[in-house]
């Protein structure tokens, strides 16, 4: 905890029982909202232009990312700066998606009077357009209860967005032979988005569906929810996993970390870099001394974000090919 997060002032009270008692004050720092919207704006931008060369692709019937015809279409946006706009069906629901995940966080922690600041988001140069978002929680929280229901407000929330987009998306989506093989990235297919496929292409394989820039949209959301699930750290499965297993944590988390080398040798290199990560900054939990147990229905919340999980988990999510 930060002293810019949160100060904090002793002051000394009147003698009860000729004893002199001390109530810790908090005082709640202020919060930058232009910060927030900047940076909403700067993600909303930098997404927008990622879904209207997405949209673009689509329309043509080209790979979803592929650098030489990419620049065709960055060559209609200098030319038709209102074609951006196109991009929009794909920024939107992807910031919807991230917007709820945090907001599930932040409405838990607003329940529960814990200080957390509003959501950062962060925008980037990658495929996706962002780096997701995130909110600062400020003070320690003392209650596995209470960690829980924060640690699982947030990816329950961005299912429940995730889902009505994708299935939206497919079915603006459309079948093209071997599509999902062509261009410099090539997506992995997890539980859900495969289940969900069969039910819209039953009579289509997986590689020959190009899925509408609002279904890859979810599909980024499905990614996110994924990592922030893994019961690790101070991710949210890890708060999850905390408020079920107590000490065992950090034995657990290093197990599950141990879990992603392997993974990362044989199919996403990627896992290896989020090992090496957690395992440098992500270990150490804050201590919460409470001995109660998770209530019943709690622990059915937990078996739901398992699921949640492991119909979000791929092995691969992304494998580059060359030519982006």
């Amino acid at each position: 905890m930060s002293p810019q997060d949160l100060s904090a002032a002793y002051y000394p009270s009147a003698p009860i029982n000729g004893a002199r008692s001390e109530i810790l004050v908090h005082t709640r720092r202020r919060e930058r909202y232009w910060l927030h919207a900047l940076m909403f704006l700067l993600t909303l931008a930098s997404t927008t232009v990622v879904g209207a060369r997405m949209q673009y692709n689509f329309a043509h019937n080209l790979p979803a990312f592929d650098l030489e015809r990419d620049l065709e279409a960055f060559v209609t946006f200098w030319r038709d700066p209102g074609f951006l706009l196109s991009g929009l069906p794909f920024s939107l629901t992807l910031l919807a998606i991230l917007l709820a995940h945090e907001f599930g966080h932040y409405l838990a922690c607003l329940y529960y009077h814990v200080d957390a600041s509003l959501p950062y988001f962060l925008p980037a140069p990658t495929f996706t357009g962002t780096l997701g978002a995130f909110i600062r929680i400020r003070e320690p929280i003392f209650s596995k209860r209470v960690l829980f229901d924060v640690g699982v407000a947030g990816p329950i929330a961005g299912f429940v967005f995730l889902l009505p987009a994708l299935a939206i998306g497919l079915a603006y989506s459309k079948v093209i032979p071997g599509i999902a093989h062509q261009g410099g990235v090539v997506f992995g297919t997890p539980a859900l988005l495969w289940l969900l496929e069969r039910a819209v292409f039953p009579a289509a394989g997986t590689a020959d569906i190009y899925l509408h820039p609002v279904a890859r949209a979810a599909w980024i959301g499905i990614l996110a929810t994924a990592l922030n699930l893994l019961p690790i750290g101070q991710l949210d499965g890890g708060h999850i996993l905390y408020s079920i297993v107590g000490d065992r944590h950090k034995m657990l988390s290093r197990a599950f970390t141990a879990v992603l080398i392997p993974i990362g040798i044989f199919y996403w290199p990627g896992w290896l870099l989020w090992a090496v990560l957690l395992l440098i900054f992500g270990m150490r939990h804050p201590a919460i001394y409470d001995p109660s147990a998770l209530s019943a229905g709690r622990r059915k919340l937990a078996a739901l974000a398992l699921a949640i999980f492991l119909l979000s988990f791929t092995l691969a999510p992304v494998a580059y090919t060359g030519g982006f």
